[in-house]
C-alpha cells in the first residue's frame, strides 16, 4: 500500500536519503564530542581554596586535595560540609559543560535521556 503524500510534503527519497545522512553525521559528531566530553578533567575549588577536587568528564571523583589548615579534629562537619559543596559543584561544572557543548551540535533539537 502506497501513502498518497501531497506535493511538497514528504520530498521523496533523495530528501529522505539527506535526511537520514545529516542525522547519521550528527550521531557520529556527538558520539565524538561525547568521548571528548568524557576525557576532560576539571579542578574545583571550595571553602577559599582549602579543598580542591580534580573529575573527570564521566563524573569520577579522580582526586581530593585537603590543605591541612582545614582539618580541626573537633570540626569534622565543617570539612565533611565543604568536601560536600566541592564535589556537587564539580559534578554541576562537568554537566553544565557536557551539556552547552552538545547543544552547539544538537541545535534545538531535544534529545532525551542523552544525559
Amino acid at each position: 500500500m502506497r501513502a498518497n503524500i501531497p506535493k511538497g510534503m514528504g520530498g521523496g527519497p533523495q530528501n529522505m536519503s539527506a535526511m537520514l545522512r545529516q542525522a547519521q553525521k550528527m550521531q557520529e559528531d556527538m558520539e565524538a564530542l561525547q568521548a571528548d566530553l568524557d576525557s576532560r578533567e576539571y579542578d574545583i575549588s571550595a571553602g577559599g581554596g582549602v579543598v580542591e577536587v580534580k573529575i573527570n568528564g564521566k563524573k569520577e571523583v579522580l582526586s581530593i586535595d585537603i590543605k591541612p589548615e582545614i582539618v580541626d579534629p573537633d570540626d569534622i562537619e565543617t570539612l565533611s560540609d565543604i568536601l560536600v559543596a566541592a564535589v556537587n559543584e564539580a559534578i554541576k561544572r562537568v554537566e553544565e559543560t557536557n551539556s552547552a557543548e552538545m547543544s552547539k551540535i544538537t541545535g534545538s533539537v531535544g534529545l532525551p535521556g542523552l544525559f
